[in-house]
């Protein structure tokens, strides 16, 4: 199963917790593109330092729930804590797709409900993936255009 995930982190050495998370992942998935890191400023929450993001596609032959529950293990690895919705943290790991998985549930949404709004998200992956498309969204780059339009 193809999967995407977008990293981020603007607490402490950023680029070598995103370097680091990204090799703990390539432990249990196959990363096969990475993006460039990205300097972006923080949306929502308290007001906080510019992030360091990236987005990475890998293959995976773990359930969606599976990688989710991994993916929060590295996160506490990392020093991530969750004290403040949308607050400052040293690495956040979202699934954003899973194949053309569709799910609702307590523990995760997908596609992440809120991807098609985030263009720290939506401008890493289409540098790696041009065709890219949320499930049920429609095109990456018309919706990262639609947001660039809007601002």
């Amino acid at each position: 199963m193809k999967a995407v995930i977008a990293l981020g982190s603007n607490i402490g050495d950023s680029t070598a917790l995103l370097d680091e998370a990204i090799e703990q992942l390539n432990q249990i998935i196959t990363v096969t593109h990475l993006s460039t890191y990205l300097e972006t400023k923080p949306v929502g929450g308290p007001e906080q330092p510019n992030y360091i993001n990236a987005v990475l596609i890998a293959e995976s032959e773990l359930p969606p729930l599976d990688l989710l529950r991994s993916m929060l293990e590295i996160e506490a690895k990392l020093g991530r804590t969750r004290e403040v919705r949308w607050g400052p943290r040293t690495i956040d790991l979202d699934l954003i797709v899973a194949g053309d998985v569709v799910m609702d549930t307590p523990e995760l949404q997908l596609p992440h409900p809120r991807a098609h709004e985030r263009a720290f998200v939506l401008e890493p992956w289409l540098e790696i993936d041009p065709d890219a498309v949320i499930p049920g969204r429609g095109l990456v780059r018309d919706l990262l255009q639609a947001i660039q339009e809007a601002e």
